[in-house]
């Protein structure tokens, strides 16, 4: 016995397949694989975290300067915090590495929307590591980069570089 779908069956499952793949592109692919996040959901379920573990690729575009790495050595005091922030517009890519002079010390990459003074933030990523790498595409116009906490009684310093479209906004 044949069995025939109905145009209107075939239409509808078509659309059907384009829904699901729209849903599954906004909050499973844009933030996983280009940090680009506009639901939320894929920070929510830490999806994102794979965007910025991803190896560090080359910027199409840089601020005049930027095609090598930027050294930035930062100085975080013992039993203390210091933010070390970077002007960046929406979209806009920074390559980066970071390493430290006395091993693991607590840090936080995270933004602060343009012009917001309510004081929210977005954590990017939030860990304990004497190293990181890889790149970030700012998900929205405002200051990017790292807070860094130092629980030890000895000075750590940061060793930063940094390439790609930002302008330095420096300690904070």
């Amino acid at each position: 016995m044949q069995h025939t779908v109905s145009s209107s069956t075939l239409i509808k499952a078509t659309l059907s397949a384009i829904v699901v793949a729209a849903i599954v592109l906004v909050t499973l692919i844009l933030p996983a694989e280009y940090n680009i996040d506009p639901t939320g959901i894929g920070h929510k379920i830490g999806v994102t975290v794979l965007a910025q573990t991803a190896e560090p690729e080359e910027p199409k575009s840089a601020v005049a300067g930027s095609d090598k790495f930027q050294v930035i050595d930062v100085i975080v005091p013992a039993g203390r915090g210091v933010e070390y922030k970077f002007d960046m517009q929406q979209f806009e890519k920074m390559t980066y590495e970071w390493n430290t002079d006395r091993g693991p010390i607590f840090f936080d990459l995270h933004g602060e929307p343009e012009g917001d003074t309510s004081g929210y933030y977005e954590s990017y990523v939030i860990a304990t590591s004497a190293e990181m790498k890889g790149s970030f595409t700012a998900p929205f116009a405002g200051s990017h980069g790292w807070y860094w906490k130092n629980t030890s009684t000895q000075p750590v310093t940061v060793k930063l570089l940094v390439k790609g479209q930002y302008k330095v906004i420096g300690l904070k």
